[in-house]
């Protein structure tokens, strides 16, 4: 397949990692040179310098024969008439655009035929979403949903004082007190898949497989407190906050934005009337202590510098806020910041990056495609949600007589409204959901690429 992204950013890039390590035919288009160097030395990819909306630089860079067009340039206008040029030179092609002005929600989605676009991604507003999951079910560092929300894998971290510390994974039933499975432990930024003789750490960040019943018991059983968030305290009023803002006041919750730039603040606050908008810079620790951060439920940092992020959030989790959230755009950064005190960590560019990806992969298989693709642990690992058909092999076969590839785990099987966490004796039927968790070693397009 051959795929055209234009715009080299942090999304870019990152799409390019993932796509180029799929093996498909990339062909980058950008308007700094110095940007695309840095791509070729990288990756495998062909590169134009120009404009990604002008016919000449599409043509040269092969529209004509290409079949999917992703355009994540930093402006929406040229997203857009890139697309609809790419489509008029191009009928049969498909477009991604990122959109991002709160201003273009409405009419993208109304109008998404006459601009052309096979899906649109925003990838604040995907950010906002994660953010609400996370506040209206604290407790974990990441969640992400499987089997229509039946299903969750969570990522927690092995404390000093953690129940799990020093278990090993065989006597996990005896603490947990329901059915769990530990699909992918990160240790010192090395993924692991364990099994029963393995003994967690201190420092562990730990993957669970779980019914979402079954995780109410795992927190009350591991005594970890959840609480019910009343108030958020946001530092920086970007597009991902206004985005989070809009939804939580729906939900109830009183929400103070702390942002530096004045006429940012007055669009806010006419556009978000019932939440308290405050002019100031949110690393001032006097300002931070004056609008109640010992007092706040919730302390989200969103500035537009994932450092100043890092530094205010090791500040609220010193002044013992519940719940902390931390922006970070560039994941470089991860395994720096991984032992950090600062929450949990959303990145709207992996966020962007997943929801493209699992577009691309069902271009790829049109029938059998992921209907979920997660990446977990810093990206060293991937969840995927599969749909039984009438062909996938072993149907109605225990797990235990399978034939799996290595470093591949089922971790959730849904059965309409039954969902349960697999043993050696489970089985799938036809209609049935089935989430695998696998390395990043090789590319899975349908379920019966888990199998030798």
């Amino acid at each position: 397949m051959k795929i055209l992204i234009a715009g080299d950013g942090k999304v870019g890039a990152s799409l390019t990692r993932e796509l180029t390590a799929a093996g498909y035919d990339i062909t980058l288009i950008d308007s700094k040179q110095n940007v695309l160097d840095s791509s070729i030395e990288r990756f495998d990819v062909m590169a134009i310098r120009g404009n990604c909306a002008s016919m000449e630089i599409l043509e040269e860079a092969g529209v004509k024969d290409a079949d999917l067009l992703i355009a994540v340039t930093s402006a929406d206008e040229v997203n857009l008439l890139c697309c609809l040029t790419a489509h008029g030179m191009n009928p049969d092609i498909h477009t991604i655009a990122r959109i991002r002005n709160p201003e273009y929600s409405k009419q993208i989605y109304r109008m998404r035929g006459i601009f052309a676009l096979s899906l649109s991604v925003n990838p604040e507003k995907q950010a906002a979403i994660e953010i609400e999951h996370l506040l209206k079910y604290p407790g974990f560092l990441k969640r992400d949903s499987f089997a229509k929300g039946r299903l969750e894998i969570v990522e927690l971290r092995i404390g000093s004082d953690s129940k799990l510390k020093d278990l090993a994974l065989n006597d996990l039933d005896s603490v947990a007190k329901c059915k769990v499975l530990v699909c992918v432990v990160l240790r010192k930024g090395k993924v692991i898949a364990p099994d029963g003789n393995f003994v967690l750490q201190e420092g562990d960040r730990i993957f669970v497989t779980a019914p979402t019943d079954n995780l109410t018991i795992l927190l009350k059983n591991l005594g970890i407190i959840t609480h019910k968030v009343r108030r958020v305290m946001i530092c920086g009023g970007g597009k991902v906050s206004y985005y989070l803002a809009e939804r939580l006041k729906k939900s109830g919750m009183i929400v103070q934005i702390i942002e530096q730039d004045y006429e940012k603040c007055l669009d806010l606050a006419k556009r978000l009337p019932g939440a308290s908008i405050i002019h100031g810079d949110a690393s001032n620790q006097a300002l931070l202590e004056s609008e109640g951060i010992q007092d706040c439920d919730a302390l989200i940092t969103m500035t537009g510098m994932d450092e100043q992020n890092i530094i205010i959030s090791l500040y609220g989790n010193n002044c013992g806020v519940p719940q902390v959230i931390t922006k970070v755009g560039h994941l470089d950064h991860t395994k720096i910041i991984e032992n950090l005190p600062i929450g949990s960590i959303v990145s709207p560019k992996e966020l962007c990056t997943n929801a493209i990806v699992r577009y691309v992969r069902a271009m790829h298989n049109q029938e059998g495609a992921a209907i979920t693709v997660y990446g977990i642990a810093d990206g060293q690992a991937e969840a995927l949600e599969f749909l039984v058909e009438k062909d996938t092999r072993y149907c109605g076969v225990p797990l235990k007589n399978m034939e799996t590839k290595k470093n591949i785990l089922i971790a959730g099987i849904s059965h309409k409204a039954r969902t349960e966490v697999p043993d050696g004796e489970s089985s799938f039927e036809v209609g049935d959901t089935v989430v695998v968790v696998s390395g990043r070693d090789e590319v899975l397009y349908q379920l019966d690429d888990i199998f030798e």
